[in-house]
C-alpha cells in the first residue's frame, strides 16, 4: 500500500501583522518570512512526519526548486514533480497577534497539471493505494475518476471550497476532510450540530472529519461517531493546523488505529503546529506528538 498527495506547491510570503487589514487601510508588517507551503506539501510533509511512506505529485516552476527540497528534507519521494519555466504558486497570508490567519492564493503552476502527466503518476499506483486530494490544483475531476477507475482509496479535502468542485464526481470520495464552513457549502446546512448528518445524507458512501477549530472534531461514517476535544495552548500561526490534523489522522486510520485513536493524535499534532510560525516548518515529528500525549 502506498500513498500518494495530488496537489499543490507554493511558495508563502507570510506577514506579521497587528490585525488582519480590512478594506481601504494600509499597514506596515512587523515581519516578513518566505516559507514553503500549499496544503498539497503541507499534507505531505504532515504525512511523512506522521512516519507514512508518501509520494508527492505536483508542478512547479522555475523558481520552486526551494519546494523540491523540502520535499526531499522531510523524507517524501519528489520523483514525480515536475518542473515549468513559469512562476510557481504562492501565497500572501497575514498573520495577526493572536494567530490568526488570512491567505490569498495565487495558483501559478499548481493549476497547470495535464491528462498525460496525471496518467503517467498514476501509472505506478494500484488498488488499495492511498489518494490524497485538495482543491488547489486544476484536473481534479480526471484524478478522481482515473483513480477511482484504479480502485484508489481517495481522501479529499476540499478546500478552498469553490465552482471548480462542481465538475468532480465526489461520490468516489471515501474520506473527506472538512471544516464547518466547508460543510456548510456542501451541504447547504449551516447547522453545525446537524452538520455530520447533512454531509452523510449527501454523500453516504463516505467517512467525514469534522473539524470545528476551537471546539474540536468530530468522525462520522454512519455508524460511528466520535468526538474528540482540543488540546489547548496559545497558538502563534494556525495556517497549517488542519493539514496537520489530516496527515496525522490518515497515519493512524492507515494503522489500523481506534478512531479515538486517530483523534487524539491528530489534535495533539495540531495542537504543536500552531505554537509554531510558518506552514510546513511548524508541522511536528511523531515522536513529538507521542511524547506531548504521555505528558497529558
Amino acid at each position: 500500500m502506498k500513498v500518494l498527495n495530488f496537489g499543490s506547491l507554493n511558495i508563502d510570503y507570510t506577514y506579521s501583522v497587528p490585525h488582519i487589514i480590512v478594506g481601504g487601510e494600509t499597514m506596515a508588517s512587523l515581519a516578513l518570512n518566505e516559507y514553503c507551503g500549499g496544503k498539497g506539501l503541507n499534507q505531505s510533509i504532515a504525512l511523512a512526519r506522521a512516519g507514512l511512506d508518501v509520494w508527492h505529485a505536483g508542478t512547479i516552476g522555475h523558481d520552486g526548486d526551494m519546494l523540491t527540497q523540502a520535499c526531499e528534507n522531510a523524507g517524501i519521494h519528489a520523483e514525480f514533480i515536475r518542473k515549468l519555466d513559469v512562476r510557481s504558486g504562492h501565497t500572501v497570508i497575514q498573520v495577526d497577534e493572536k494567530g490568526q490567519n488570512s491567505i490569498i492564493l495565487y495558483g501559478g503552476t499548481n493549476m497547470m497539471q495535464d491528462a498525460e502527466y496525471v496518467d503517467e503518476v498514476l501509472s505506478h499506483f494500484e488498488a488499495g493505494d492511498y489518494l490524497v486530494l485538495q482543491n488547489e490544483i486544476n484536473m481534479l475531476d480526471y484524478i478522481i475518476d482515473r483513480a477511482y477507475e484504479k480502485g484508489m482509496k481517495i481522501v479529499m479535502n476540499p478546500s478552498p471550497y469553490n465552482d471548480r468542485l462542481a465538475a468532480c464526481d465526489l461520490g468516489k470520495v471515501s474520506l473527506f476532510f472538512v471544516n464547518e464552513i466547508e460543510a456548510a457549502q456542501i451541504t447547504g446546512n449551516s447547522d453545525p450540530d446537524h452538520a455530520l448528518e447533512a454531509l452523510h445524507a449527501v454523500y453516504p458512501n463516505a467517512a467525514f472529519v469534522l473539524t470545528l477549530g476551537s471546539d474540536g472534531a468530530w468522525y462520522y461514517d454512519g455508524q460511528q461517531r466520535v468526538f474528540q476535544d482540543i488540546f489547548k495552548v496559545k497558538p502563534v500561526d494556525t495556517t497549517a493546523a488542519g493539514d496537520t490534523f489530516t496527515g496525522f489522522f490518515l497515519r493512524k486510520l492507515i494503522d489500523g488505529a481506534p478512531i479515538q485513536t486517530a483523534l487524539m493524535t491528530a489534535a495533539k499534532a495540531s495542537s504543536i503546529a500552531v505554537t509554531r510560525s510558518g506552514a510546513a516548518p511548524s508541522i511536528p515529528s511523531m515522536e513529538e506528538v507521542e511524547a506531548g500525549l504521555a505528558e497529558e
